[in-house]
């Protein structure tokens, strides 16, 4: 039977409502993507998945609104668009497809929420009320269900490429190493054509823009294998803008030769753990460089290449990025807004254990202008350098990272050696 359409009233209500949710505030938008993104551990801890369900987000609640805007009340085509589709590809490449349900189920909860809101603040009268929720109630929920279906019949087709080749049972070998679950070294190697009882140096290789081709991802993680002269390399798709890499028994690593690499990779960015030897280490150097990955990502850092052995301590602060800015803003007071010239210069000055000389030859400047520099500089500190030290080096190294911060001198090269295996 062919629905009602809604009287003049609440269609208008309806359009109202729909150019409101177009433009919702951003606490509602953070509290969709929180609440989706927790869906699922696999989703929260991939930042690259994270960004791919928070599109898909964006996408659905203004398609649903878009509709409305055009033909109020009436019923909304599913949505089979570049977004939910990516999402679910990327799902059912992780084995993750069951998960899509709960992303939905859950985006449809905090949407209805959003929505509620919306609706008391459009009409206080108890007969309009009733019609405008039991017709949005309606709209919404078919909505999903169709779209559900729509993606569900897509990625059906796409099933046996997507979750049933070589490469799927390679991946789902790989999760269950990182997993920690039991799995013998003969079958896995087996599997992956890849030794395990090598020390290895896991990579995450991916690119913040996730539309498009990324064959220039799969290029960097080759150029990264070659950067070290490494012959036996493993890597697996993630998701479409994401490679999982792990290199055996790989030597002299460090930024600028990672660098330059990537530098006919225009985009892809790297995280790099440190060597780590057999299953065990194959699993603690890929969850070091997915930890370098996230902390790059929560700081907004445009930094291209990062090694776990420089973000280790900022990782710490960076889980909550609220608590880092916090920390930040009353570890330097003045001094985070001053020059990068005067941050760099007190920063080389603690690394260099608080010798001048040191320092001063580390920078390249006259020891007495860097003496003029950290007099300026503790002038802006809130508490007194002598008091304060360790924790001004770890705001200063936070700021260096943070994307919004105004920028020091150049990270230094890290190699693999710096830090033990």
């Amino acid at each position: 039977m062919a629905r009602q359409r809604p009287s003049p009233r609440i269609r208008e209500l309806i359009r109202e409502g729909a150019r409101i949710a177009l433009n919702p505030g951003p606490e509602w938008i953070a509290e969709l993507d929180r609440a989706t993104v927790a869906a699922n551990p696999a989703i929260a801890n991939d930042p690259v998945l994270t960004k791919v369900v928070q599109k898909a987000n964006r996408a659905n609640l203004v398609h649903w609104a878009a509709a409305n805007m055009r033909d109020p009340g009436a019923p909304v085509p599913p949505n089979v668009g570049a977004e939910p589709l990516r999402m679910a590809r990327d799902l059912v490449r992780r084995s993750l497809d069951s998960v899509a349900l709960d992303v939905y189920r859950t985006g449809e909860y905090i949407a209805w929420r959003l929505w509620l809101h919306i609706a008391f603040d459009l009409t206080s009268d108890p007969q309009e009320l009733r019609e405008l929720l039991d017709v949005s109630a309606r709209s919404i929920n078919d909505f999903v269900e169709a779209t559900l279906a729509g993606i569900a019949a897509q990625i059906q087709l796409e099933h046996h490429d997507l979750s049933r080749g070589s490469h799927a049972e390679r991946l789902e070998v790989v999760e269950l190493l990182v997993e920690g679950a039991p799995i013998s070294v003969e079958r896995a190697e087996s599997r992956l054509g890849y030794p395990l009882k090598r020390t290895h140096t896991a990579a995450i290789v991916w690119s913040d823009e996730i539309d498009g081709n990324h064959g220039d991802l799969d290029r960097a993680a080759d150029a990264f294998s070659h950067a070290v002269g490494c012959a036996q390399q493993l890597t697996m798709v993630a998701s479409a803008a994401a490679r999982w890499v792990w290199l055996a028994d790989a030597a002299g690593l460090d930024s600028d030769a990672v660098e330059r690499a990537l530098g006919n990779t225009a985009g892809a960015r790297i995280a790099i753990g440190t060597a780590a030897s057999g299953t065990a280490g194959f699993r603690r150097s890929h969850l070091e460089a997915l930890t370098t990955q996230r902390t790059l990502m929560r700081l907004q850092s445009g930094q291209r290449v990062a090694f776990f052995s420089e973000v280790q301590m900022i990782a710490l602060i960076a889980h909550n990025p609220d608590a880092a800015d916090e920390f930040i803003s009353s570890t330097l007071g003045d001094l985070e807004s001053a020059s990068p010239e005067l941050q760099t210069t007190l920063l080389t000055f603690i690394n260099e254990q608080c010798n001048a000389s040191r320092a001063a030859k580390r920078l390249y400047t006259h020891r007495n202008t860097l003496l003029r520099r950290i007099e300026s500089a503790q002038r802006l500190l809130p508490r007194p350098l002598g008091q304060t030290s360790v924790e001004v080096a770890v705001a200063l190294e936070a700021l260096r990272w943070r994307g919004t911060s105004v920028g020091a001198l150049p990270l230094p090269a890290r190699h693999s050696d710096d830090v033990p295996a």
